[in-house]
């Protein structure tokens, strides 16, 4: 589903990115983890163009990521986003904000976008809140909202950005249960986060960045118990013991 070949990235001297491949399979959970600053965040913008690679490519279910215009468009149509700072429309409620895209983008009619809509908002977990403003909802319910209107697309592929960071603890669970029902249901995710207990739990396959190369990649099962590298080592054993 997702095929990344030579991806390179700079920030005047800085490389985010050095030359990683890295294959996704359809419906496979990819776990990206990594100290901050290893280029986990930057790869995940590159899978959907919100970053432009320097070098490299990338292809979504068979197709190059386009530069722009409407093959650019078409692409994000297919591949959900949900960033960690929400990033929803303030001034629409949360039903608006889940059926604008998909009325605006993909042409449904409102009946259909609006019965899609709230079908999602309470596959999530918020379907009583669909007249509310993004301002009264907490940050997990913000950020389910953001879930639904990914998923309101029909997209092909998920992509997360770090989407518990910006919650108070209380609040992360409620949203990765919600990833997690989505990982059951063979959605096709690559998640960049700092939740390892997600990264055991619903990953096919983590992978370990550091100084913007995938250093070590594997099954949750044998990287988190055994891993092969030194720099994996070092990681795991700074953020298991905390």
């Amino acid at each position: 589903m997702i095929e990344v070949r030579g991806l390179a990235k700079r920030y005047g001297d800085h490389h985010a990115l050095r030359g990683v491949d890295l294959d996704v399979a359809q419906g496979e959970v990819v776990v990206v983890i990594g100290p901050s600053g290893s280029g986990k965040s930057t790869l995940c913008r590159c899978l959907n163009r919100l970053e432009q690679a320097d070098a490299g490519e990338v292809r979504i279910d068979g197709r190059p990521v386009a530069g722009e215009g409407k093959a650019l468009a078409r692409l994000r149509a297919d591949v959900g986003m949900v960033f960690q700072s929400f990033n929803l429309f303030q001034n629409k409620t949360i039903l608006e904000n889940v059926t604008l895209a998909p009325m605006k983008v993909r042409r449904i009619d409102r009946q259909e976008a609006e019965t899609r809509a709230r079908e999602l908002l309470g596959r999530v977990g918020i379907a009583d809140q669909a007249g509310k403003y993004p301002s009264q909802l907490s940050g997990g319910q913000q950020q389910r909202a953001a879930i639904a209107r990914a998923l309101a697309m029909r997209p092909k592929v998920m992509l997360f950005d770090e989407p518990t960071s910006a919650l108070d603890p209380e609040m992360v669970g409620e949203v990765l249960d919600v990833m997690t029902g989505l990982a059951r249901e063979g959605m096709t995710m690559v998640v960049v986060t700092h939740e390892m207990g997600f990264a055991r739990r619903a990953a096919d396959r983590v992978v370990f960045m550091d100084a913007g190369e995938i250093v070590e990649t594997g099954p949750p099962g044998s990287f988190f118990s055994a891993p092969r590298t030194a720099r994996a080592q070092d990681f795991l054993a700074k953020v298991l013991t905390h």
